[in-house]
């Protein structure tokens, strides 16, 4: 029952249906996640939000291989909302940007990935660079994605036919921010 609630909540969430309350989004023992993305100890929570909005993908040549091509990641578009649902922020990027309603803002950069449900991105560690003015951004150290949902490159065929084109697909995911103790 739990996972059918989380998972309409999601649904309601990608479809850009009215606010729900963020059912999914949950406190996180450090000792139940892989153990690349646990936040290093001395850091506390400062503010769980949940993400939900649209990641952007390119379809380009590999690096140094002009015959095969892939869906490259351009950057990320998504609302930061609180356990109520009210937006307190905005993700975006380039580069991974996340800004608090108040103006304060971080960019980070990426520790360590580890896989998540298929068909999801994976969950994620950054470690944050200072803050750019004050207000909750200020003194983040650490930045958890986890409870990933969506977000992975297009299913359809990146091709030279179609270099350049551009393709936007939902996610949702949870992420926690962390200070030093």
């Amino acid at each position: 029952m739990l996972r059918f609630a989380l998972a309409s909540t999601a649904v309601v969430l990608l479809a850009g249906c009215a606010m729900q309350p963020m059912a999914s989004m949950r406190s996180y023992d450090q000792a139940m996640l892989p153990a690349a993305v646990q936040v290093p100890a001395g850091h506390k929570v400062a503010m769980e939000t949940v993400g939900a909005g649209s990641i952007t993908y390119e379809c380009r040549a590999k690096a140094n291989m002009a015959a095969e091509h892939e869906w490259f990641f351009v950057g990320p578009d998504a609302r930061l909302m609180d356990r109520s649902g009210k937006q307190v922020g905005h993700y975006y990027g380039p580069p991974a940007t996340w800004e608090n309603s108040d103006g304060s803002r971080i960019t980070a950069t990426q520790v360590a990935v580890s896989p998540a449900a298929a068909g999801s991105i994976p969950m994620q560690l950054v470690k944050a660079n200072p803050a750019m003015g004050s207000g909750a951004m200020t003194g983040v150290t650490y930045i958890q994605r986890v409870s990933t949902q969506g977000g992975v490159a297009p299913a359809i065929a990146c091709s030279a036919a179609n270099v350049g084109a551009r393709q936007v697909v939902q996610y949702q995911a949870d992420y926690i921010f962390y200070k030093a103790m």
